[in-house]
């Protein structure tokens, strides 16, 4: 559909009209709204006051003293509870402290200073380093490879997750391409889940690095916004187990959207020869994670039914403020061909893409009528959104009746954006 197909020029004119009449009345109100981050709001992170219970006892199942140093890869409680969530076996994960985005950059400079285990020397001592990036994706991602020189290819995301197809072709030829990002489950900020397919076509093929690195930020795998999933992930780790090729990958998650974020728990898995080799490189730098707060997660999470219930609680938090969302940008913005977004089943995003050459101009006019939006380009590597169109919404930590009035406002910018575009052509 072209854009305002059904609408002559003196129809459009009147429109847009209209529309600048209401959005200077949000201009007048004085809005200070904020959706530029996937934050948890203020009621889900009271579900998780109780894990302070007892902090009188502080020793581990098998006697192992908390407070005190030692154990490098965490308490076997905690290995074990991860471990099972996230289907890997005990001895290929690793427990470390509060951030799995520290764990990432961490990894990046392992490979870069160091090299991994299975590397020929560390990628510094290459002369070029390229990382296939799926995008639209994290800015903080793409922040990490930037920092680190290294050369980004964008990836176009499809309906089952990125362009295999062009993933294969790219790797199987340039032994520079190094590794790629992945969120592959509730993608941000598409909300995609990647398919069977495409995780065994990705543990399977063939790479002209035999270095060739996947960085499996597994972010959002527990975070479904309906009490049944409806999304299924593949085991990465266990598909390249499959493929002969285990050390292909490194998956990361943490708790930092389930109970408190930046006192959360994070981890990383991968083969056990990685997870070994690993720990000798972490031993130098640390003598061991924060066990107390792994003890006190450990115990308020439990297990796996423990673990779904908190969650569905998250779930009833944030499934009307999705909903919202979408009825709003159903009611304003479809069948006019210029705009369309994701319904994801999970995750903490909103891809909208708008019509091309406008992403900018619609969250500059938004930020003028106090909405504050992630900038647009933030979902591409560098930050240059080649089409100009992708906006991620945030809904997480607005209450309801504020995040409705932050898509309203949305919604006028975004049409207000597209009318001056096609009007000035």
């Amino acid at each position: 559909m072209q854009a305002f197909e059904n609408f002559d020029k003196n129809e459009l004119i009147n429109r847009k009209n209209e529309l600048s009449k209401e959005y200077e009345n949000f201009k007048k109100q004085g809005l200070n709204l904020d959706m530029s981050r996937g934050k948890p709001c203020t009621e889900q992170l009271d579900l998780s006051n109780e894990l302070f219970g007892d902090v009188n006892n502080l020793f581990s199942e098998d006697g192992t003293d908390c407070r005190n140093y030692g154990i490098l890869d965490g308490i076997t409680e905690a290995k074990k509870l991860f471990a099972e969530l996230f289907d890997v076996n005990i001895d290929e994960i690793f427990i470390a402290g509060n951030s799995s985005l520290n764990l990432m950059y961490d990894l990046m400079a392992k490979a870069f200073n160091h090299g991994l285990n299975g590397f020929d020397k560390p990628w510094s001592k290459l002369e070029k380093i390229k990382f296939l990036c799926p995008s639209p994706g994290y800015d903080r991602h793409f922040a990490i490879t930037q920092l680190f020189g290294v050369e980004m290819i964008i990836v176009p995301m499809n309906s089952n997750g990125p362009d295999i197809d062009m993933i294969e072709e790219l790797v199987s030829q340039d032994e520079t391409i190094k590794g790629m990002w992945a969120i592959p489950m509730y993608s941000n900020p598409s909300g995609i889940t990647y398919s069977d397919e495409i995780v065994i076509r990705l543990a399977n093929m063939k790479t002209k690095a035999p270095d060739f690195t996947v960085f499996w930020d597994n972010a959002y795998a527990l975070h479904h916004l309906y009490d049944t999933p409806q999304d299924q992930l593949l085991s990465l780790i266990k598909e390249c187990h499959k493929a002969g090729n285990s050390n292909r990958t490194y998956m990361f998650g943490s708790t930092s959207k389930v109970t408190f974020p930046g006192a959360g728990v994070a981890f990383m898995a991968s083969s056990k020869e990685n997870i070994n080799y690993l720990k000798k490189q972490i031993s130098i730098q640390t003598i061991g994670y924060d066990k107390i707060n792994m003890l006190l997660h450990t115990r308020f999470l439990k297990n796996v039914a423990t673990v779904s219930e908190h969650m569905k609680k998250h779930a009833a938090i944030l499934r009307p403020k999705f909903e919202a969302v979408h009825e709003i940008l159903d009611r304003r913005l479809s069948d006019k061909g210029i705009a369309s977004w994701n319904k994801p089943n999970g995750g903490y995003f909103i891809s909208l893409n708008v019509l091309n050459g406008c992403a900018k101009r619609t969250v500059s006019l938004a930020k003028e009528a106090g909405v504050v939006l992630t900038n647009a380009g933030a979902t591409f590597p560098y930050g240059i959104d080649p089409k100009d169109s992708n906006i991620r919404i945030a809904p997480t930590f607005p209450p309801l009746s504020e995040l409705r009035t932050a898509i309203e406002v949305l919604a006028v910018c975004v049409e207000l954006a597209a009318l001056e575009k096609v009007l000035a052509v």
